[in-house]
């Protein structure tokens, strides 16, 4: 699962330290390749993510969310283009007025 497979979450965890529902997006795209194409790709994901949260489906899917606040986790292969980072921002004020959250975490290599 990953940022072009839009109608799919890639991973739901409850986070041990804070105790927030954590709604992971993989995105293993680079920036420099069709950047257009990655942040539409990335915008289509996150308004999924926000629908299933919204629609109350997140309940259904993963009845430990009750009652927790919600963090949507993009975690990158590669670091946001300047595009992008600007995209970031105005999404993550987006989803913050929604009463989410959204970060960014960029994959260490093993």
């Amino acid at each position: 699962m990953s940022v072009d497979q839009a109608d799919t979450v890639d991973v739901a965890t409850i986070d041990k330290a804070s105790g927030e529902l954590w709604l992971t997006i993989s995105d293993h795209l680079p920036w420099d390749d069709n950047e257009g194409d990655h942040l539409v790709l990335l915008q289509n994901k996150l308004n999924a993510y926000l629908r299933f949260i919204e629609s109350g489906e997140v309940l259904k899917k993963v009845p430990d969310a009750k009652g927790r606040g919600i963090v949507i986790n993009l975690v990158g292969k590669f670091p946001l283009s300047q595009k992008a980072d600007f995209f970031f921002g105005k999404a993550r004020a987006a989803i913050e007025s929604a009463g989410f959250r959204l970060q960014f975490n960029l994959m260490r290599p093993n």
